[in-house]
């Protein structure tokens, strides 16, 4: 896909309009305008205002098809919607899924993930995570997360976004650096990949997801800036 000077996605928004730009978009399938996207030194150190942090196990299928669709322009798309695979030990016997949405009123879904869902942290037990995320995470976000897989190295973190948040921002890219270097895997959601979390994460009432007729080259181009900034 062609580079179209592609616009910065803002992270803040007001809700009214993001809920008035998924009905529209859920309706038409119609590209929209700015966006969102999201934010762990030594989590125990950490000093958190109140925030809201909605968590469970199924999305609704068309916020789903809203937050996730990897649109050039993202316009309404101001929060994270962030779905978790969170395995103990070296089985998957105890494989813990389900997802994380955030408001902006405080800590992003990555950071409220190891708040909540690793409240339990252990030390002796090796942790495999996967996200699902719908855009990459902020740069207060990534330096974060990559403090806490430097200090907890038995968590072993995926990362897989729907969109790259700010990717031409020069602290965003520094962010995706840190992480790489930090032992995080990252990429792109590839087509399949919307449908396992269609599949895993939605409410979808065993319909199968149609996926949007751009899918595979927006994913295409993200990915290429992904591999261009971490090279």
């Amino acid at each position: 896909m062609a580079d179209k000077g592609r616009p910065l996605m803002r992270r803040k928004g007001r809700k009214e309009e993001a809920s008035a730009e998924m009905t529209k978009d859920v309706q038409t399938e119609g590209e929209a305008p700015p966006a969102e996207a999201n934010g762990d030194s030594q989590v125990e150190a950490m000093e958190l205002p109140p925030f809201e942090i909605i968590q469970g196990d199924r999305i609704d299928p068309f916020a789903f098809k809203f937050q996730f669709k990897n649109v050039e322009y993202s316009s309404g798309r101001n929060k994270t919607f962030l779905c978790f695979l969170l395995a103990e030990g070296n089985t998957a016997d105890g494989l813990v899924k389900g997802y994380l949405e955030d408001e902006h009123t405080g800590p992003h879904a990555e950071e409220a993930f190891f708040m909540q869902c690793l409240l339990n942290y252990d030390p002796a037990l090796r942790y495999t995570v996967t996200w699902y995320v719908s855009s990459s995470p902020c740069s207060a976000c990534a330096a974060k997360i990559a403090e806490v897989l430097k200090a907890r190295t038995n968590v072993k973190l995926s990362i897989f976004a729907a969109r790259l948040f700010e990717w031409e921002e020069a602290e965003i890219q520094a962010g995706l650096k840190a992480l790489h270097a930090a032992g995080c895997k990252l990429r792109v959601m590839k087509p399949l990949d919307f449908s396992y979390t269609w599949e895993t994460f939605v409410e979808n009432e065993e319909e199968p997801l149609n996926l949007w007729e751009d899918c595979k080259e927006n994913y295409e181009y993200y990915q290429e800036k992904l591999a261009d900034i971490l090279q």
